[in-house]
Protein backbone atom coordinates (compact mmCIF):
# COMPACT_ATOMS: atom_id res chain seq x y z
CA UNK A 1 0.00 0.00 0.00
CA UNK A 2 1.27 3.49 -0.77
CA UNK A 3 0.82 6.40 1.61
CA UNK A 4 1.82 10.07 1.43
CA UNK A 5 2.31 12.10 4.60
CA UNK A 6 3.63 15.58 5.33
CA UNK A 7 6.85 15.57 7.33
CA UNK A 8 8.32 18.43 9.34
CA UNK A 9 12.02 18.98 8.67
CA UNK A 10 14.07 20.91 11.21
CA UNK A 11 17.56 21.98 10.07
CA UNK A 12 20.12 21.85 12.87
CA UNK A 13 23.21 24.02 13.25
CA UNK A 14 25.34 20.89 12.63
CA UNK A 15 23.89 20.65 9.11
CA UNK A 16 21.76 17.66 10.08
CA UNK A 17 17.98 17.46 9.81
CA UNK A 18 15.51 16.20 12.38
CA UNK A 19 12.37 14.87 10.76
CA UNK A 20 9.04 14.00 12.32
CA UNK A 21 5.75 12.90 10.82
CA UNK A 22 3.09 14.36 13.11
CA UNK A 23 0.30 12.07 11.84
CA UNK A 24 2.32 8.99 12.85
CA UNK A 25 3.00 9.36 16.61
CA UNK A 26 6.63 8.68 17.48
CA UNK A 27 7.75 8.56 13.85
CA UNK A 28 10.96 10.59 14.10
CA UNK A 29 14.35 10.33 12.43
CA UNK A 30 17.50 12.37 11.85
CA UNK A 31 20.12 12.42 9.08
CA UNK A 32 23.21 14.36 8.07
CA UNK A 33 21.87 15.94 4.88
CA UNK A 34 18.53 16.65 3.24
CA UNK A 35 18.58 13.78 0.72
CA UNK A 36 19.36 11.24 3.46
CA UNK A 37 16.76 12.82 5.75
CA UNK A 38 14.03 12.43 3.12
CA UNK A 39 15.05 8.83 2.46
CA UNK A 40 15.12 8.00 6.17
CA UNK A 41 11.75 9.69 6.73
CA UNK A 42 10.23 7.49 4.02
CA UNK A 43 11.83 4.42 5.57
CA UNK A 44 10.67 5.34 9.09
CA UNK A 45 7.12 6.02 7.86
CA UNK A 46 6.99 2.71 5.98
CA UNK A 47 8.21 0.84 9.08
CA UNK A 48 5.65 2.60 11.28
CA UNK A 49 2.84 1.90 8.81
CA UNK A 50 3.84 -1.77 8.33
CA UNK A 51 3.62 -2.25 12.08
CA UNK A 52 0.20 -0.59 12.18
CA UNK A 53 -1.04 -2.72 9.27
CA UNK A 54 0.31 -5.92 10.85
CA UNK A 55 -1.40 -5.13 14.16
CA UNK A 56 -4.62 -3.98 12.46
CA UNK A 57 -4.35 -0.58 14.11
CA UNK A 58 -6.12 2.47 12.74
CA UNK A 59 -4.01 4.64 10.48
CA UNK A 60 -4.79 8.34 10.52
CA UNK A 61 -5.31 10.27 7.32
CA UNK A 62 -2.55 12.71 6.40
CA UNK A 63 -2.96 16.27 7.63
CA UNK A 64 -4.17 18.77 5.06
CA UNK A 65 -1.92 21.55 6.36
CA UNK A 66 0.86 21.84 8.91
CA UNK A 67 2.01 25.16 10.29
CA UNK A 68 5.71 25.38 11.10
CA UNK A 69 8.04 28.19 12.10
CA UNK A 70 11.16 29.12 10.14
CA UNK A 71 13.65 27.46 9.67
CA UNK A 72 11.41 24.37 9.74
CA UNK A 73 9.69 23.33 6.53
CA UNK A 74 7.19 20.72 5.41
CA UNK A 75 7.83 18.19 2.67
CA UNK A 76 5.72 15.22 1.64
CA UNK A 77 7.18 11.72 1.96
CA UNK A 78 5.98 8.53 0.29
CA UNK A 79 5.76 5.30 2.27
CA UNK A 80 5.26 2.11 0.24
CA UNK A 81 4.62 -0.71 2.70
CA UNK A 82 4.62 -3.42 0.01
CA UNK A 83 8.06 -2.34 -1.21
CA UNK A 84 9.31 -2.00 2.38
CA UNK A 85 8.25 -5.58 3.16
CA UNK A 86 9.91 -6.91 0.00
CA UNK A 87 13.18 -5.21 0.91
CA UNK A 88 13.17 -5.90 4.66
CA UNK A 89 11.14 -9.00 5.44
CA UNK A 90 12.73 -11.96 3.69
CA UNK A 91 12.31 -14.40 6.55
CA UNK A 92 11.70 -17.92 5.31
CA UNK A 93 8.27 -19.29 6.19
CA UNK A 94 7.68 -23.02 6.02
CA UNK A 95 4.53 -24.00 4.12
CA UNK A 96 3.03 -27.44 3.80
CA UNK A 97 1.38 -28.16 0.48
CA UNK A 98 -0.09 -31.08 -1.37
CA UNK A 99 0.62 -32.12 -4.96
CA UNK A 100 -0.12 -35.37 -6.80
CA UNK A 101 2.52 -38.08 -6.33
CA UNK A 102 3.18 -38.41 -10.07
CA UNK A 103 3.97 -34.68 -10.28
CA UNK A 104 6.24 -34.86 -7.25
CA UNK A 105 8.16 -37.79 -8.77
CA UNK A 106 8.68 -36.01 -12.10
CA UNK A 107 9.75 -32.80 -10.40
CA UNK A 108 12.23 -34.59 -8.12
CA UNK A 109 13.73 -36.49 -11.08
CA UNK A 110 14.10 -33.20 -12.94
CA UNK A 111 15.85 -31.62 -9.94
CA UNK A 112 13.19 -28.94 -9.46
CA UNK A 113 13.74 -26.60 -6.51
CA UNK A 114 10.22 -26.59 -5.03
CA UNK A 115 10.70 -23.45 -2.92
CA UNK A 116 12.09 -21.43 -5.81
CA UNK A 117 9.35 -22.65 -8.16
CA UNK A 118 6.58 -21.81 -5.69
CA UNK A 119 8.03 -18.33 -5.08
CA UNK A 120 8.23 -17.64 -8.81
CA UNK A 121 4.67 -18.88 -9.35
CA UNK A 122 3.30 -16.79 -6.48
CA UNK A 123 5.05 -13.66 -7.72
CA UNK A 124 3.64 -14.24 -11.21
CA UNK A 125 0.14 -14.90 -9.83
CA UNK A 126 0.28 -11.71 -7.72
CA UNK A 127 1.89 -9.56 -10.43
CA UNK A 128 5.02 -8.89 -8.33
CA UNK A 129 8.35 -8.17 -10.03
Amino acid sequence: MKYVYPAVFTPLSSGEYNVRIPDLPGCITCRKDLADAIEMAEDAAAMWLCDAEDNQESISAPSEKLNVAHPQFVNFVIADTDKYRQENDNRAVKKTLTIPNWLNSKAEKAGVNFSQTLQAALKQQLGID
